[in-house]
């Protein structure tokens, strides 16, 4: 079992290996960003950003997404109005946490060098944290929130203090404000206290704290949609999700029960959508993205045109998309609730697929292929008019383009090492806290998949989380596996 040094602050400071990592992490950040924000002078937008940008102007409590990153985005606006620095602030908070992450993962399991050098090289010499920095996203500030929580986790397990029943609580809260998959950070929180040597009372704790956080803030949010819909709904988003995912296994079923009364005008436009459309139409999976959602023609885009008047709407879309948002999410429930065996096949089954090899998406071309912004972005960031420039708008898909591999081998890899590990190391092993950590982090890759098969149509930048940590693990687990032989 290998000795932890005393002081986490001394183990960096005082070790010239760790120095080293040190300065090699900052000059790469620092470098890195210059030469890309060379290439690349104009954050990067999608529909998303521009949703943000409006919530953040309007001074929304509640949007079409998580409310969390517009707040940070009016926040950082007060101090300076410009997107490089918006975008050099994201990057390096990732690259802050990143290294947070990697001198924990070195200081509790002191791994060997050239184990530690093959996790340093992945995680600060990777395009993924620029191309994701680089938009005007919650993206990458998840990304770092994320990589902190896992260290609190790995401090929970290693080093329990009784402050960190609040801290751990507060950024798990924080972290849901800016992105729903954190829905089930609770989950793996639990896990963490049961796990770990906290007394029993900071378990309870810290196990209930964040819950009524993320409570009080659901509550908090439906009032807020309330004021500004008519409707109590969390999330103005979600019906319209559940509603696309239903959707995909439509052409594949014979829909003979009544909808409940609010959805049956909706329910005659999907059946006049589907009995008009061409064949190739009808064949869309998860792997073609939210199509139902982005589909002009489609049946809730074509519900939304006919039943609402836009005149009405100054929020940017808010007000429009939560007022049938509550009738999307009856439909599509009334749906997977009715055939949840072709639910499974069409739309569950297709995203696990997804899940091994996630779509780029976004990320496979600059700004979503145009060479203009928004009026909206281009008044926020003060720009000199709505044309952005960049060195290529496609070559980042080029340069991405084997990351979906990647992120396959790293879990078949980590998945394997994981079987032969349990099936001839567990017993061997003098390390309990490893163990416990390797069992947390498994516990929560499984999580992760499981809810990213279920919410929505998987995408390869909401991967990039459990990717980092599946690789570092997985470095882990070699060099446990090497070592154990021996």
């Amino acid at each position: 079992m290998p000795l932890i040094p005393s002081s986490f602050r001394q183990f960096i400071l005082k070790e010239k290996r760790n120095r080293n990592y040190l300065l090699i992490a900052v000059l790469a950040a620092i470098t890195q960003l210059i030469i890309f924000k060379l290439l690349y002078p104009y954050a990067d937008f999608f529909s998303d950003s521009y949703s943000y940008i409006r919530a953040a102007a309007s001074h929304y409590d509640v949007s079409i997404w998580p409310i969390g990153y517009s707040k940070f985005l009016w926040l950082f606006h007060q101090v300076t109005y410009s997107d490089t620095a918006l975008v050099a602030f994201q990057y390096l908070f990732v690259e802050a946490m990143a290294l947070y992450f990697f001198f924990t993962v070195c200081y509790f399991y002191q791994p060997t060098t050239q184990i530690s050098n093959i996790i340093f090289i992945f995680l600060f010499f990777n395009p993924l944290t620029l191309y994701l920095s680089n938009y005007v996203s919650s993206d990458a500030p998840f990304l770092a929130l994320s990589l902190w929580w896992v260290v609190q986790l790995l401090r929970i397990i290693h080093r329990p203090r009784p402050y960190q029943v609040i801290t751990h609580a507060l950024l798990v809260a924080v972290a849901f404000t800016f992105r729903y998959n954190a829905m089930y950070y609770p989950v793996i929180t639990a896990i963490a206290f049961i796990l770990s040597r906290h007394k029993v009372p900071y378990k309870i704790v810290g196990i209930v704290l964040p819950l009524l956080l993320i409570a009080t803030f659901v509550n908090y949010t439906r009032n807020k949609a309330y004021d500004l819909t008519g409707t109590k709904q969390f999330s103005v988003f979600s019906g319209w999700q559940l509603a696309n995912n239903a959707l995909y296994m439509y052409p594949y079923i014979q829909v003979k029960e009544q909808p409940p009364v609010e959805c049956r005008e909706f329910h005659n436009m999907v059946n006049a959508y589907f009995d008009s459309i061409p064949s190739e139409f009808k064949t869309v999976s998860p792997r073609d993205g939210a199509f139902y959602i982005k589909y002009p023609t489609a049946p809730l885009k074509q519900y939304l045109e006919e039943h609402f008047n836009w005149e009405k709407d100054s929020t940017g879309g808010i007000l429009a998309w939560g007022s049938v948002s509550p009738i999307y999410g009856s439909y599509g429930s009334f749906l997977i609730r009715h055939y949840p065996v072709a639910f499974a096949r069409y739309f569950l089954l297709p995203n696990a697929l997804n899940y091994c090899l996630p779509p780029l998406e976004k990320l496979e071309v600059y700004n979503t292929g145009s060479d203009n912004v928004s009026a909206t972005a281009s008044s926020w960031f003060h720009y000199p008019g709505t044309k952005v420039k960049v060195v290529s708008g496609t070559i980042q898909g080029a340069i991405l383009l084997l990351c979906p591999a990647i992120f396959l081998v790293i879990n078949l890899l980590f998945l394997g090492s994981l079987v032969v590990w349990i099936k001839t190391k567990w017993r061997k092993s003098n390390e309990p806290d490893f163990k416990y950590a390797l069992l947390l982090m498994v516990a929560l890759l499984v999580v992760n998949a499981a809810f990213s098969v279920m919410a929505s149509p998987i995408v390869f930048r909401y991967q990039v989380f459990p990717m980092m940590i599946c690789f570092s693990f997985l470095m882990l687990l070699i060099e446990k596996l090497e070592v154990l032989e021996k």
